[in-house]
């Protein structure tokens, strides 16, 4: 029989160090929690309305999809992937966004065969190694909606709709969206050779990092957020008065849907977004303070009609957006949004000793199970803190189990707004504190 050897892991060494989560990673704390589910409703909610179907993508894919479909000289491909070599599968990366994998998907489970345009809503985490600094981690999150097999530019207006309502639900009214056509590969391609043209003019004033954008993705020189690319962009051609009449003819479409629809926006031509798969309509979403710079973009998104195809499939129209969770809920806190909370627990179920806290675990499942909200503390021992911890999370009854309540199979309920306490039969508790709660006393 061959001899069965177990692969050798390195030990690690030992370290008084005090571990801390990696630089561009934070932990999501209790009191945080609020924001994140509250957006999380929310955009279920809108999914829900608008018909889109949440779809779980994983966070590892290979690697080619992205360099395929947001660009190999783009930013994110170039120096921005968690990329690494599994022994099995190759060359793979976490992924930098949502999009191409919503796309994978979209190929590999046959969706051309359902009705289109397939609607797909996601939330998640997506990872990018870039520098980390205020509003931008390593690994942050993003919910996503995702609208393929439709080429009318009304599914445009529609999810700019979408995330303007968002905004408007969330409480962020004053963000700015500002949009713009791109037209097709074809237009962008004559006109990018006119913009390097008319940059190369200017190349002994551009620093060393815009002449690399020069030379790979000349199209980020005009979304750069250098003073000086900023002044020289001004006389810049810009890309509207390149588009061919079938890009200029969806673009006015959009714009007449969001004039009908009272969305207010920003003509921008100088938003290019930057991977390479967008075309016609880009939107992106920005804070309403300006000082904020580049930390100030929520969100964006556009149309990407050929990635689809350059992914295998069938030819097929696609738009989307994505906004960033954690800039939002920074941005909620900087304005001090008060963030509705779901109704807390109005019973809290107390006990005294061993016996009486079998009683009240028993107890609580059969509270939790009628769907009635309770809180407890079984892990103390103290009357008294337990009712402060019940003032705490604002219960309206106690219920309390000691030892001569085991014995007599009784249950005590006190109403913390008056005082007044009543004893019950313990297999009574239930229908009497459904009859408290339906009468609001």
């Amino acid at each position: 029989m061959p001899k069965i050897t177990e692969e050798k892991v390195p030990k690690p060494k030992a370290s008084n160090k005090i571990p801390h989560a990696l630089r561009g990673f934070k932990d999501i704390l209790p009191e945080d929690q609020l924001y994140w589910a509250y957006l999380r409703r929310v955009a279920a909610d809108f999914a829900g309305s608008y018909g889109f179907g949440q779809i779980d993508l994983p966070l590892l894919e290979d690697t080619s999809l992205f360099v395929r479909s947001i660009g190999k000289d783009t930013d994110i491909v170039d120096r921005e992937m968690f990329t690494f070599t599994d022994k099995n599968e190759g060359s793979v990366t976490l992924r930098p966004e949502f999009t191409a994998a919503v796309a994978r998907a979209y190929i590999s489970h046959g969706m051309f065969n359902k009705p289109q345009p397939v609607k797909l809503f996601q939330v998640g985490p997506v990872f990018r190694r870039e520098r980390p600094q205020s509003g931008r981690l390593r690994q942050f999150n993003q919910i996503g909606f995702e609208a393929i097999g439709d080429s009318s530019p009304v599914i445009d207006a529609q999810l700019i709709s979408i995330v303007h309502s968002f905004f408007q639900k969330i409480g962020l009214s004053g963000v700015r969206i500002q949009v713009n056509s791109i037209g097709t590969p074809k237009v962008r391609k004559i006109y990018e050779q006119e913009l390097v043209t008319y940059f190369r003019s200017k190349r002994k004033l551009l620093s060393e990092e815009a002449k690399q954008k020069l030379k790979k993705n000349p199209l980020r020189l005009l979304d750069s957020k250098d003073e000086l690319l900023e002044a020289l962009r001004a006389d810049a051609p810009q890309i509207i008065d390149w588009l061919d009449d079938e890009s200029k003819a969806h673009f006015m479409k959009v714009i007449e849907y969001l004039d009908g629809l009272d969305i207010p926006y920003i003509l921008n031509p100088y938003l290019v977004r930057g991977l390479d798969y967008y075309t016609h309509t880009v939107f992106e979403v920005w804070s309403g303070d300006e000082s904020a710079g580049a930390q100030s973009a929520l969100g964006g998104g556009g149309r990407y009609d050929g990635l689809i195809e350059l992914l295998g499939g069938r030819p097929t129209p696609a738009a989307g957006f994505a906004i960033g969770v954690e800039r939002i809920i920074s941005e909620l806190k900087k304005l001090e949004v008060k963030i509705p909370t779901t109704v807390g627990p109005k019973v809290f179920l107390a006990q005294i000793g061993d016996q009486a806290k079998i009683k009240a675990m028993q107890l609580f499942d059969k509270l939790r199970a009628e769907k009635i909200k309770v809180a407890e503390s079984f892990t103390k021992d103290s009357l008294k803190n337990q009712l402060e911890l019940a003032n705490r999370v604002g219960a309206r009854y106690v219920l309390i189990i000691g030892q001569k309540e085991v014995v007599d199979g009784t249950i005590l309920i006190r109403d913390m707004e008056s005082g007044v306490q009543e004893v019950v039969d313990l297999n009574k508790t239930i229908s009497e504190i459904k009859k408290k709660l339906a009468n609001g006393k």
